[in-house]
């Protein structure tokens, strides 16, 4: 059973290469055969297969078939869905707080206080 942080680092592995940044550009203006991403990508037809794979399960990007072709567009909930995540996972607390529940899994587990640095 997959655990949260394997569902957060999908989400972040999508955008970790420069291909599939060069895919989600090329569907921000909407739906294409897995055809037309060829046509504009310097990579084959297998490899194009591993990155539409690591996009799909991120759930940045839905797949379709229609006959013998997929077609891909990105997700409107999943693009939320990482927009809110890096949101959530970079949100810092004011340095002069006590700052408790750091543990994102375990609000709570640990407690750290911080000093006003002059």
């Amino acid at each position: 059973m997959e655990n949260v942080y394997q569902q957060h680092a999908k989400v972040f592995k999508a955008f970790c290469d420069d291909n599939r940044l060069k895919i989600l550009e090329i569907l921000r203006d909407g739906e294409k055969c897995a055809c037309k991403l060829l046509e504009h990508l310097n990579i084959n037809q297998s490899s194009l297969s591993y990155h539409m794979k690591i996009l799909v399960e991120s759930g940045i990007v839905e797949s379709r078939e229609e006959g013998k072709w997929t077609y891909y567009k990105i997700s409107e909930k999943g693009s939320k869905y990482a927009i809110e995540l890096l949101r959530t996972l970079t949100n810092v607390v004011n340095s002069r707080q006590e700052v408790e529940g750091t543990d994102i899994q375990n609000p709570g587990c640990c407690k750290v206080q911080t000093q006003d640095v002059k």
